[in-house]
């Protein structure tokens, strides 16, 4: 990356805290400079080894590396995704494709990867004090990965409760283009079945909502002609990096 991740010049934190404490949602565009945001897509398109993501039997976070994927034998991987498909009929699953930014951080993976840099801009105080300020959350740490959805991949409807204290979550967008009927919509659900809201996949926007809130991906097309590609996390006030990723993101 040219130059190092920063929010834009003169964001003020108070622009969005109020649509957030009404709605428990708010959209930021243009969260990062212009030139960053460039950059940072242009890794995720063509700098980044994805691993295949999926949620199993037990519900369990699976992570199948590159390598892995190549000696896996493809009946046998089409006979596991079939049976996610089919787990998400009933309640929660997703598959995906993810660069676990956190994990990979911690672990030494990768040395000098420009997504190292995003990781730890993510936890600067720059950045928690923006988020701090927009949620009025006491943010600690910042969770992080990237994911890119091809068609046919999805996340089924959860709420974000259950691990470590997630007190907001977050999506940063750096999707160049999309047309609405390619699916991939963040969504906001209500307790009778409707979409309170979704948000398209968009470029440069980041998105902030509270925890718990029930949401899912739309699965995206299998027409869609471009990948779906976002940074999420959540905000979290548990001990920095007790944890890793974790499971399904937005």
């Amino acid at each position: 990356m040219r130059a190092p991740p920063a929010l834009r010049p003169g964001l003020r934190p108070e622009a969005y805290a109020a649509a957030y404490a009404r709605d428990g949602v708010v959209q930021i565009e243009g969260v990062l400079p212009d030139a960053v945001a460039e950059d940072l897509a242009a890794v995720l398109e063509r700098g980044t080894a994805w691993s295949l993501v999926y949620s199993d039997a037990g519900g369990r976070h699976v992570i199948l590396p590159q390598a892995e994927l190549a000696r896996r034998p493809q009946a046998e991987l089409h006979a596991e995704l079939e049976a996610v498909v089919r787990r998400a009929a009933t309640g929660f699953a997703y598959v995906y494709l993810v660069y676990p930014m956190i994990d990979a951080y911690l672990d030494g993976r990768d040395p000098g990867h420009p997504l190292h840099r995003v990781t730890e801009f993510l936890n600067s105080p720059a950045f928690m004090d923006f988020v701090r300020a927009v949620t009025g959350e006491p943010v600690v740490k910042v969770d992080a990965q990237a994911t890119l959805y091809r068609p046919g991949h999805f996340l089924t409807q959860h709420d974000d409760r259950g691990v470590g204290e997630r007190r907001a979550a977050y999506t940063l967008g750096l999707t160049r283009s999309w047309r609405p009927d390619w699916g991939g919509q963040l969504l906001f659900h209500t307790a009778a079945g409707d979409v309170a809201r979704g948000f398209a996949p968009r470029f440069n926007v980041l998105t902030l909502f509270r925890v718990p809130l029930p949401h899912s991906v739309a699965a995206v097309a299998p027409y869609a002609a471009t990948p779906r590609l976002t940074i999420t996390g959540w905000l979290r006030d548990d001990p920095p990096h007790a944890t890793g990723s974790g499971g399904g993101r937005s």
